[in-house]
């Protein structure tokens, strides 16, 4: 049990009080966190890919294996939920906001400060080609999900044109490409705002806690906690060892699929307007239960 503590005191706490600040500011400031997510999603988030993208020191083998990892899992997490809301009947834009919101975990904010701590540098850099392909599903899947709740697949796709990270992607792999490097005060201005991006999404998270509008749908709410918290880090573990990823890879990636739901899904249902309530309720109900959940987790991954 002392172990438990401990893991729990080192690498889930820190992210616990970061986010509190955010918490305390908008109780006692009247902040409008609709203005901090378009500043995370258009500016901060964008550079933070294309700096991960293009700072990687992980060779090409290991990339491909996490990235396939990456994909099954949320592949398959948003197609057991889909057919569970469809045999349970559940509303067209009720279940576009379950999938995204166990689908998409907080791999930025949460799960990259919880490599670090956790795993060190190295699991960071593995979490970060995590946090990288999420965040381009995220941006381009999820997306198209939002969009279906209120539209149909031809606007969906149109929308993606709308996201800055898509081009931050494309980018990135064009300078990798050409082997580019950008001249020192673009690379200083990147970094700046790359860096500027996990505690902004950290203050973003506890804002969107204090202004949570509850929905109390117990039914949705269990199938999106419980597939994000529970579901998803198992299918992250039968892939991993389905693509042969071992190791510290192995351990981020595990520990980066058991995050609670993303803060950008918050973004992407006020952006579309698909139950903003029902996805700031699961943010907060995974966040607040993923301490239980993880901590288990970092010691079977012997953190």
């Amino acid at each position: 049990m002392s172990h438990l503590l401990t893991l729990f005191a080192n690498n889930i706490l820190p992210i616990f009080l970061a986010t509190g600040t955010g918490y305390l500011l908008s109780k006692f400031k009247n902040i409008n966190p609709r203005t901090v997510s378009a500043v995370a999603f258009y500016i901060f988030s964008p550079f933070l890919v294309f700096n991960l993208l293009t700072k990687s020191p992980i060779n090409g083998d290991e990339m491909t294996k996490i990235v396939a990892v990456t994909v099954s899992t949320i592949l398959v997490l948003g197609a057991l939920v889909w057919l569970i809301g469809y045999a349970l009947k559940v509303e067209r834009r009720l279940l576009a906001a379950v999938m995204i919101a166990a689908m998409f975990g907080n791999a930025g904010n949460y799960g990259l400060s919880l490599t670090f701590f956790a795993f060190g540098s190295d699991g960071m850099a593995y979490a970060g080609v995590y946090f990288v392909t999420t965040a381009t599903l995220i941006n381009s899947l999820g997306v198209v999900i939002a969009s279906l709740g209120s539209t149909n697949l031809r606007g969906a796709l149109i929308g993606l044109l709308k996201v800055p990270s898509i081009y931050a992607v494309l980018l990135a792999l064009l300078a990798n490409y050409l082997r580019w490097s950008p001249p020192v005060p673009l690379e200083r201005t990147i970094s700046v705002l790359a860096d500027a991006a996990v505690p902004t999404l950290l203050i973003l998270l506890g804002i969107q806690l204090h202004k949570t509008q509850w929905y109390r749908g117990i039914q949705a709410l269990s199938l999106s906690t419980g597939m994000r918290l529970i579901v998803s880090p198992a299918l992250a573990f039968i892939f991993a060892m389905l693509f042969g990823l071992n190791g510290t890879a192995q351990q981020a990636i595990i520990a980066e699929s058991a995050t609670p739901t993303a803060v950008m899904a918050t973004v992407l249902a006020t952006e579309y307007n698909i139950k903003p309530a029902f996805i700031t309720t699961a943010v907060f109900i995974s966040t607040l239960i993923s301490p239980l959940t993880i901590t288990p987790i970092l010691a079977l991954l012997g953190a």
